[in-house]
């Protein structure tokens, strides 16, 4: 995964989408192949708007987990919340980081979906 910081302080907020997959592994290959769909399209919808970049996925332990970055965090997360919400795994939860990874006391927002 990249450093949401190497692009500079206009990337330092976060949406980072957990899901819920089928086993307590990598989930099934057809959960993995609508998510590798859903990405696509979310890092598409990303770029078009202007609000940040899509920085992919991590697996294991049984959930899937997207992660953008972007310079605010509410902006990105409205570009991203419909695509978000057709992923059909569940339970599910988006997570909105306000400032860097770097800082303990960035306030951060969990939106269950």
């Amino acid at each position: 995964m990249a450093d949401p910081d190497a692009a500079g302080n206009d990337f330092q907020h976060a949406v980072i989408a957990h899901y819920r997959l089928a086993d307590s592994g990598l989930g099934e290959p057809s959960q993995r192949q609508v998510v590798r769909r859903s990405q696509h399209l979310l890092a598409e919808a990303i770029e078009q708007a202007d609000v940040g970049e899509f920085d992919g996925n991590e697996y294991g332990g049984g959930e899937v987990v997207l992660y953008a970055y972007g310079a605010a965090a509410d902006a990105l997360f409205a570009v991203m919340a419909p695509l978000l919400d057709d992923l059909p795994f569940r339970p599910a939860h988006v997570v909105l980081r306000h400032g860097s990874v770097d800082d303990p006391l960035a306030p951060e927002h969990r939106i269950d979906l």
